[in-house]
């Protein structure tokens, strides 16, 4: 297309017709030369693949090759060369009908929600939230788009809304905003069903009362909670997110997403450094920490019968993360209990065990390149000669690498109350942290 550069034909399975050609024309290409395989590609023998190649696009019914040459030579008519991208702006509160039954049927039909009973932001709701920090109601907080969609732009009333109706007190909008002012959305479009984590360090933990020892990450604190899910409306109210086939495309969806996974860091009784002090804020600041990726599960922290005299968490350790994609890193959620046994075998800090874990948790080159995972986004690095993913590629089979590239990539934290030595790996990966403060 000669206004935008090298021509080009977009490629899509047809399940994703609709979705190619709606979010075309939202950036202004609503006649863009978008052409399509059948569906799934994926599992297919090459056989099956070059009969996709050689055969009808299953949209258009015409030869698909032909069509993919046809698009990159035939001249552009008028309505090819549209372009631009969409400057979306979310539109102010709608309060909608008169009763409190009807208003969440309202917001419910209107996919405004999470499917489960919401607080009803009337306007003194969120009068009542917006004195929770000292920026003004229409000051612009940012944008945010659930994956390769136009990004909404939303005000610090419009973060507000969904503050009240996931339950939030007004001393836990600053945390909101944070969260917000990122651009991250608790929503992604992939057809893998994400999940998403904060960790909350600073004060204001104690300020709010939110749970960090026993059941730390279970429904058992009303900031934890409802912080979490006022994540999820955000994304969905404020950036156009999780809309099944066409903003949200995981195929079998992610019960996290409800309320996401969030984590206060018990800062009292860990050992360790708090995992702000790592990304270099001070201990008194408060900080949000956010991270995406695929899931978290849990790990006992004992071996047989007579563990707690050596329970070598480790190696324990080690083996979880054996299970986990190296598409994300690794979240590693140690109980204090954990934490004082890591200490007692020399860990007495994060940075020793993360280098130990790093050092010890080996896979051959082999293994690494036969992963699917590894294939589809390693592999176009190593090509682009990106490091390590080059010389991994290269190496001999039998050759030992680790699961990430360096140790950084696994991150560790604190949270539980010490009623047995757990810990829980999450297979995510860390993003951004963002101050507080900044929102009080």
């Amino acid at each position: 297309m000669e206004k935008l550069g090298i021509p080009s034909v977009p490629m899509a399975t047809k399940s994703f017709a609709d979705l190619a050609k709606s979010n075309a024309s939202k950036r202004g290409m609503p006649h863009i030369r978008a052409c399509f395989t059948p569906h799934p590609v994926w599992g297919k023998t090459a056989e099956q693949l070059m009969a996709y190649v050689e055969g009808n696009d299953p949209v258009s019914g015409k030869p698909l090759m032909q069509e993919i040459i046809d698009g990159l030579t035939v001249p552009l008519i008028a309505e090819d060369t549209k372009t631009g991208m969409m400057d979306v702006n979310v539109g102010p509160p709608v309060y909608g009908p008169d009763t409190l039954d009807n208003l969440q049927i309202h917001f419910l039909n209107n996919g405004m929600t999470d499917f489960l009973p919401i607080i009803i932001p009337t306007p003194e709701k969120v009068d009542a939230m917006l004195k929770g920090s000292s920026h003004h109601p229409d000051e612009v907080v940012g944008k945010m788009a659930a994956g390769a969609f136009a990004a909404w732009t939303f005000t610090v009333r419009q973060v507000a809304v969904n503050a009240v109706m996931a339950g939030c007190e007004p001393e836990y909008f600053p945390i909101l905003l944070a969260v917000a002012s990122s651009g991250m959305a608790a929503l992604g479009s992939s057809t893998s069903s994400f999940a998403y984590s904060m960790v909350i360090n600073g004060p204001i933990r104690d300020k709010l009362n939110m749970n960090y020892t026993i059941g730390a990450m279970g429904p058992f604190a009303q900031p934890n909670a409802t912080i979490g899910r006022a994540w999820t409306l955000i994304g969905k109210n404020l950036g156009n997110g999780g809309i099944p086939g066409d903003t949200y495309m995981g195929s079998q969806g992610n019960n996290t997403n409800y309320n996401n996974i969030v984590i206060a860091e018990n800062e009292k009784d860990s050992l360790w450094t708090p995992y702000h002090v790592q990304k270099g804020f001070k201990p008194e600041d408060n900080v949000v920490s956010l991270f995406a990726g695929e899931d978290i599960r849990q790990g006992h922290g004992a071996r047989g019968a007579g563990v707690l005299e050596n329970p070598m968490f480790d190696d324990q350790i080690s083996d979880m993360f054996r299970t986990l994609t190296s598409q994300f890193d690794a979240l590693v959620i140690c109980d204090p209990l954990t934490i004082k046994r890591l200490v007692e075998q020399g860990y007495d800090t994060k940075e020793k065990l993360t280098d130990w874990l790093w050092k010890n948790t080996m896979r051959t080159a082999k293994d690494y390149r036969d992963s699917a995972f590894v294939y589809t986004f390693h592999y176009p690095r190593a090509l682009r000669g990106e490091e390590p993913y080059a010389t991994w590629y290269k190496c001999p089979e039998g050759t030992l690498i680790p699961y990430w590239p360096k140790p950084d990539n696994i991150v560790l934290v604190c949270a539980g109350g010490q009623t047995n030595p757990f810990f829980q790996v999450g297979n995510l990966t860390y993003r951004v942290s963002v101050s507080i403060d900044k929102w009080m």
